[in-house]
């Protein structure tokens, strides 16, 4: 009898212990285009905030064509990771996400089929084509050899949101591929 009770209370522990480990809500960061910041989270909980970041040159919003320097707003995730780019180091979004493609669409800036692409890429969980009328290869980067007073005093990328190295390297501690990355 007591073997039993013994190994029912073992099992009990055990359960309760997979069950916390599993419960861990994941992490995901909030970049705020107004105040220039990035922030970790967890839940609703701040556990990061970077400040002084960068995005693109003409601001955040709706972005219309590759090489128009907007930040687009949305919700995203990390698609890839170079670890080797020429602004140190990248984490690619899934940009542009279905609500962009909509959004494109109903503005006349994408055809139904390359909407239709986008839509089919993120049903099946991939990274849509990097290569669209409304721009691509947006996501997080460091500043590699570009001037640091440059990055402290404007806005310098063509869409993207720029960290220091440092910066990035801290961030890198926290996030992979799957990452939620919302833009507002």
């Amino acid at each position: 009898m007591r073997q039993i009770l013994l190994n029912s209370f073992l099992i009990l522990i055990i359960s309760f212990y997979f069950t916390a480990v599993q419960a861990v809500e994941p992490i995901w960061l909030l970049v705020d285009t107004t105040k220039l910041t990035l922030e970790i989270k967890q839940e609703n909980k701040t556990l990061v905030t970077m400040n002084n970041i960068a995005i693109g040159q003409k601001g955040a919003g709706f972005k219309k064509h590759r090489g128009d320097d907007i930040t687009p707003k949305g919700e995203y995730k990390i698609g890839w990771i170079n670890n080797k780019s020429r602004f140190y180091k990248f984490y690619g979004f899934n940009y542009p996400s279905v609500d962009n493609a909509n959004e494109a669409l109903l503005s006349g800036l994408l055809s139904k089929r390359s909407h239709t692409a986008i839509v089919k890429a993120h049903d099946e969980k991939q990274v849509p084509s990097q290569n669209t009328k409304i721009g691509g290869q947006i996501g997080i980067h460091g500043l590699g050899e570009a001037d640091k007073a440059i990055h402290k005093i404007m806005n310098w990328t063509h869409g993207c949101i720029a960290l220091t190295n440092e910066q990035v390297d801290q961030l890198g501690q926290w996030i992979k591929k799957g990452t939620v990355v919302k833009v507002k």
